[in-house]
């Protein structure tokens, strides 16, 4: 027997995971559910004890600034998830009641829920009997039935599966044994079926070939493009940097500006481009600083970082937020997208090597 893949909220000072009768808090399992909505639990699990440090409870995380709120979040990406926390935090703080919603719907008016996230909170906080459809529990499912269609493509009937599945005198259990085994077991690659209790039950361990299931769909192509960026430094030795739109996977956080390279154009000419169309300046662009590459689900990027003086122009937020000139020191108040944490480092290990080569002389 292996011990259970436990979640962030199980860590308690109080001790494991609680007897059934026992009801768990539910501002932890909340914001635990939405950062394992598109991240693994180890990865999660720090960014989680943190935040609950920063935010320990419902009104601290609704008084917080939506700044406070994204650089705790730095690094663990899909920021969309920490400003919906944060806005349906402040929500149900401005709806006057310290209770937490009781029902499916109530979750679900809520930003950022779906309806297995929902369905999680409300069986492990309350354990009420509502089903759950993560990716474990649909890899269980399609290995179950021996499915042979991409569950992508068949959400109601996995939804139906987990419900009629559902133990409704013991759904916090059921629900997280569930996760357990196809996180512990029935794993996407080399699942274990001889030691898996439904072994008996499942159909693709009748059929010989469990990891034939889930079904995948076609692999698409995976779009490939070039950034031009521009550390851009005035004569205070200042750097600018900008905040993005509340909008898509990065939105409300800072960074260094620029944009997509266009078809035979040479990088320098893309960041001087890119840095007038979206603040107005003109600048001189330098030194390549850094180089590098950086995967997200739906793109691959490479970023084609240069040192650039600034020449003229009043930054504007053209396509932005705000704008501003901070000392490269400050650059850490801010919260930044994943990879600029390497362009902050490259950005200071060249002023270090200035400064070391201007005493020198």
């Amino acid at each position: 027997r292996r011990d259970p893949v436990q979640k962030p909220w199980m860590f308690t000072a109080a001790g494991p995971w609680p007897q059934p009768h026992e009801q768990l808090e539910p501002y932890g399992i909340w914001v635990a559910e939405v950062m394992l909505q598109q991240t693994q639990l180890q990865v999660a699990l720090p960014y989680w004890q943190r935040w609950m440090d920063a935010f320990p409870d419902r009104p601290a995380l609704a008084a917080a600034s939506e700044q406070q709120v994204l650089w705790h979040w730095q690094g663990l990406g899909y920021y969309s998830r920490a400003r919906r926390l944060h806005a349906a935090a402040q929500a149900l703080e401005q709806g006057g009641s310290e209770l937490w919603p009781l029902d499916l719907q109530g979750w679900l008016e809520l930003p950022g829920i779906g309806r297995s996230t929902a369905g999680s909170i409300l069986s492990s906080a309350f354990n009420q009997p509502l089903a759950i459809l993560d990716g474990n529990v649909k890899r269980v499912l399609a290995r179950l039935t021996a499915f042979e269609h991409p569950p992508s493509r068949h959400t109601a009937h996995f939804w139906r599966l987990a419900e009629q599945l559902l133990d409704r005198q013991r759904p916090r259990d059921f629900n997280q044994a569930l996760m357990d085994l196809g996180a512990t077991l029935c794993t996407p690659r080399q699942p274990e079926c001889p030691r898996c209790p439904w072994n008996s039950h499942c159909a693709a361990y009748a059929a010989g070939d469990p990891s034939r299931f889930p079904v995948k769909d076609a692999p698409k192509a995976i779009p490939f493009q070039v950034i031009g960026v521009g550390v851009v430094l005035n004569k205070a030795g200042e750097v600018l940097i900008d905040q993005r739109l509340n909008e898509g996977l990065l939105g409300g956080l800072w960074e260094f500006p620029g944009g997509k390279q266009e078809p035979g154009e040479a990088i320098e000419a893309t960041v001087a481009r890119e840095l007038r169309e979206e603040l107005a300046i003109e600048v001189s662009v330098g030194e390549r600083l850094i180089s590098l590459e950086h995967a997200y689900s739906h793109k691959k990027l490479r970023f084609e970082v240069h040192l650039c003086q600034w020449q003229s122009g009043e930054p504007q937020p053209l396509a932005s937020q705000q704008v501003r000139w901070v000392k490269p020191a400050e650059l850490d108040a801010y919260p930044f997208p994943a990879a600029n944490a390497r362009i902050i480092a490259a950005l200071r290990e060249h002023l270090g090597q200035a400064e070391a080569s201007g005493k020198a002389a």
